[in-house]
């Protein structure tokens, strides 16, 4: 059976970081599926290919943020129902997702496939690149459902304190993704068709191999979509907790996708090492990330158990461990660049692009993940307002307009200097939020 972990008793430190590892093997396997994934793009497709499979992801990661906002405040109101032991309540937050997550999905593949020559063309991507960024958007966006089926399943293990039986899975979709990379585009010459059909087919192997598996071990978790019911007030409580952070994750997206149109401005190998240093900076985030979201866990079920006192503790203990992580992901980037840039290239002019952006940008990792792990403390006490406007804020009106204004006097480098400054105003604004404690009234269980 499937097992819970219940965050409400025992050493802060050792429970969070028990339920944050398992998180971060699985996010980092699939980072390597990434990273391999450019890695063929780059060395058997090119410049061009990679440039495209690098300007979809904005747009895939805009049309699926809002939803998986909403999906996150199911998972936080699964966590606060778990730690308050209410069974009941948890099955209707599960069936609830569910249904929910399957529509969402179909309607965002038909908006999406539709839709994305018409926004590739304006945030002014090359022309040359336009057919293949659609060809491998369309393809994606076809296998939303299996996406968000699974992530929907993981998203309530973690709710419920399980964060291991994801990994087995995450890691047996990684490895067979690979290979079919591989075949496809090696051996079959697919091209970046190949790549899509690839990821398509390894998420849909992932979401239905673990739904077989939790209706064998656990009754709770039976996957029976004839049995389903809709909860009328739980998905309106998700919707008060997530869309915040849904919206947030969404007009970031968007945001992604404007200092794409900045960034288009100086060409193809620009671009190329722009999607590069993204795959980079997004393995780089993902112990910041996997923590803040393990933390958001542990204060979920501790805010529905009544112990407030345990927060503190668990806030300091995962801000010590991502500072140690992120100081030593930035040191490997700053003595390596040439070896990491190489590993997806052999363009000069992309490595010594992608360099300049690595010797910027990977000093601030620590200050991306203190951001982070304060914003997993709100948003694990259902408050979500507050991070939205922090993070519209450091984006709309910090990064992007001086990432445009740097850009049109130092050229790449005022783009890459744009990030970590917003990175900062963020933190900032996330630390005295918390302060203020105002957060601890934003509670599900009363």
């Amino acid at each position: 059976m499937a097992v819970m972990k219940d965050l409400t008793i025992g050493n802060e430190s050792k429970l969070i970081l028990s339920f944050a590892l398992p998180m971060l093997y699985g996010n980092i396997f699939q980072q390597l599926y990434n990273i391999v994934d450019s890695i063929v793009i780059g060395k058997y497709l090119g410049n061009e290919a990679l440039a495209a499979v690098g300007a979809s992801f904005p747009l895939i990661f805009t049309l699926i943020s809002l939803i998986i906002g909403i999906a996150t405040g199911a998972t936080i109101i699964i966590a606060q129902y778990y730690g308050a032991k209410n069974m009941q309540k948890v099955r209707e937050a599960i069936d609830t997702l569910y249904i929910f997550l399957f529509f969402a999905s179909l309607f965002l593949s038909l908006t999406g496939i539709f839709t994305s020559k018409y926004i590739f063309r304006l945030i002014d991507l090359p022309d040359d690149i336009i057919p293949q960024a659609s060809l491998y958007f369309n393809i994606y966006a076809s296998g939303f459902v299996f996406f968000f089926g699974f992530q929907g399943t993981t998203s309530i293990l973690r709710g419920m304190g399980d964060s291991k039986t994801p990994l087995y899975f995450l890691i047996i979709s990684t490895l067979v993704n690979i290979i079919l990379d591989l075949i496809f585009v090696i051996v079959y010459g697919w091209g970046i068709e190949g790549v899509a059909i690839a990821t398509v087919i390894a998420q849909a192997g992932a979401f239905f191999s673990l739904i077989v598996y939790l209706n064998r071990k656990n009754e709770l978790l039976i996957f029976n979509p004839l049995k389903m019911r809709f909860n009328r007030s739980i998905f309106v409580r998700s919707m008060q907790i997530g869309l915040p952070t849904g919206f947030q994750q969404t007009f970031v997206a968007v945001g992604m996708l404007a200092l794409y149109k900045v960034v288009n401005m100086f060409g193809t190998s620009v671009i190329a090492a722009y999607s590069i240093a993204m795959r980079i900076d997004s393995f780089a985030a993902l112990p910041a990330m996997n923590f803040a979201a393990a933390l958001s866990s542990f204060v979920g079920q501790n805010i529905g158990a009544g112990k407030q006192e345990r927060v503190r503790k668990g806030l300091n203990a995962t801000l010590r461990i991502t500072a140690y992580i992120s100081l030593g992901v930035t040191l490997i980037a700053w003595l390596f660049p040439e070896v990491i840039m190489g590993m997806f290239t052999n363009d000069e002019s992309v490595i010594e692009a992608g360099k300049d952006y690595l010797y910027i940008v990977s000093v601030f990792y620590i200050v991306f993940s203190t951001m982070f792990v304060y914003n997993g403390v709100l948003r694990g006490a259902g408050d979500t307002l507050i991070p939205m406007f922090v993070t519209l804020f450091s984006l709309w009106v910090v990064r992007i307009p001086i990432s445009w204004y740097l850009a049109q006097r130092m050229g790449p480098e005022g783009i890459w200097w744009g990030i970590p400054i917003a990175w900062a105003i963020g933190a900032v604004f996330s630390f005295f939020y918390f302060r203020s404690g105002k957060w601890k009234t934003k509670q599900v269980m009363r």
